[in-house]
């Protein structure tokens, strides 16, 4: 591994012909909080977490809280100050020293933060995390939504049994999507939480446990590509904006350097195929009804 970037990254970097450029950026990259960051962090009430579960299966969820969701404690320390359902898996994946990656994320002002470390001790009902890793990506990509009102979703029901297939419903629900978010890891430098945003339609139904999404033009880290060409292992989470719903997926994912299917996918760099291994949907997992305000302009069309 380089100081920035592990084995996995530096060969899609290469593959992508993108090597001086990721070096440059790479350089944003800090070990600690940047006070620009502290600040965005303290604002956010989103908070997407990667996790790994003990068969090494890598999972996407998330955390809400209408304020102070993020504390962040010091120069290396942060305190998400919410705590997974029971039914979610992260709630068995946050143990003492395990990796997780967070992505916090405003999508009203498309700001966003990525923070990697490994869990620390903490009393149950909030993370306590020791960065590795802390860096701002761009706004490429986000649709701007807003909350536009409580969800009451007191009465609602538990997370669905898993499955290992998607039902016709969950379909119609991901060729529809704009967004999701994605969740990687590598065995050395650790998980990390990413977001992925388009039309809808950018993402594709292949079967009823396989998907496909085309990879857009990006900061050219590769970061989740890079983790995901060491160790395919992958996670993908839905979120029904509209009535607060979350689909969970894990399964493995294989980048596809020369599919010709790419030309069928408007501004695809390349394609990602996603098996799925498991499915867990759950109804009321956040607690707002957001309103889409404006898609990104940088969506290809």
């Amino acid at each position: 591994m380089t100081d920035i970037f592990h084995a996995g990254e530096l060969a899609v970097q290469e593959r992508a012909g993108v090597r001086q450029s990721a070096s440059r950026i790479g350089l944003g990259i800090h070990a600690s909080i940047p006070d620009f960051a502290r600040e965005l962090l303290r604002e956010q009430r989103v908070a997407v977490v990667a996790s790994v579960d003990a068969q090494g299966r890598v999972w996407a969820s998330v955390l809400t809280a209408a304020a102070n969701l993020i504390e962040v404690l010091g120069p290396d320390a942060l305190r998400i100050r919410a705590w997974p359902a029971a039914d979610d898996p992260l709630r068995d994946n946050a143990r003492p020293g395990a990796a997780v990656g967070i992505l916090a994320i405003d999508l009203s002002t498309r700001r966003r933060v990525r923070v990697n470390g490994r869990l620390e001790p903490a009393p149950t009902g909030s993370l306590l995390v020791r960065t590795r890793q802390v860096y701002v990506n761009c706004p490429k990509y986000i649709q701007r939504r807003v909350v536009d009102a409580a969800l009451d979703v007191r009465d609602a029901p538990a997370a669905a049994e898993p499955r290992s297939t998607l039902s016709a419903a969950q379909q119609r629900w991901i060729t529809a999507a704009d967004t999701f978010f994605i969740a990687s890891y590598h065995p050395e430098a650790g998980a990390d939480a990413s977001h992925r945003g388009g039309n809808p339609g950018f993402v594709r139904i292949l079967s009823d446990s396989a998907l496909i999404f085309p990879d857009y033009a990006g900061n050219t880290m590769f970061n989740t590509l890079g983790n995901i060409a060491a160790n395919p292992r992958a996670g993908l989470l839905f979120v029904d904006f509209e009535r607060g719903s979350t689909l969970q997926l894990t399964g493995s994912a294989t980048i596809l350097w020369d599919d010709l299917r790419a030309r069928d996918f408007a501004g695809a760099d390349r394609l990602v195929r996603f098996s799925i291994d498991a499915a867990i949907e759950h109804a009321g997992a956040l607690p707002w009804h957001w309103q889409l305000v404006e898609r990104s302009p940088h969506n290809p069309a």
